[in-house]
């Protein structure tokens, strides 16, 4: 992939550790790179700077989500801020949302010329194991019991 051999090329040419970090994710099977959704993203959106009479003393930069994965959008959470966000795959509502409320949705290779070093960037990603087959495992997280597997033979249909 053309995303692989830039971010190779970045993380040998530059000293900044957000590269090799990007390019570690990029190899990273489909099952480790879990979807990321807005509502999580405006939550880990650092609040501005303020003095002790409220007022904002000074107003930061503007900052890049950066998530290596998809971002989906969230129904639920109501008021979306003016995000800039860069992702890999975003989904449709997602996209629409972001661009709707004057932010931008970026991809990698417009990142990669913006922001070369990774400097005010927010690296994100989803839970791991919140996949479904996730509750089946054995001992994960310290749980002593898992869901167990369950066979349906027949459904009660006609009744």
């Amino acid at each position: 992939r053309l995303l692989v051999k830039l971010y190779k090329f970045l993380a040998r040419r530059t000293s900044s550790q957000f590269n090799s970090v990007v390019l570690r994710r990029l190899y990273m099977a489909r099952r480790h790179r879990p979807p990321v959704s807005l509502s999580s993203l405006t939550k880990k959106t650092p609040k501005p700077l303020r003095g002790a009479d409220g007022e904002v003393k000074a107003p930061r930069k503007e900052l890049i989500h950066v998530v290596v994965g998809t971002v989906t959008d969230d129904e639920r959470f109501l008021t979306l801020p003016k995000l800039t966000v860069c992702a890999l795959r975003f989904t449709k509502s997602a996209k629409a949302r972001i661009v709707k409320n004057g932010g931008r949705a970026l991809t990698f290779d417009q990142l990669a010329l913006e922001r070369p070093t990774g400097s005010n960037t927010l690296l994100l990603q989803g839970k791991r194991h919140n996949r479904e087959a996730c509750r089946h495992f054995h001992g994960l997280r310290g749980r002593l019991s898992a869901v167990p597997y369950v066979c349906l033979l027949y459904t009660s249909d006609a009744a």
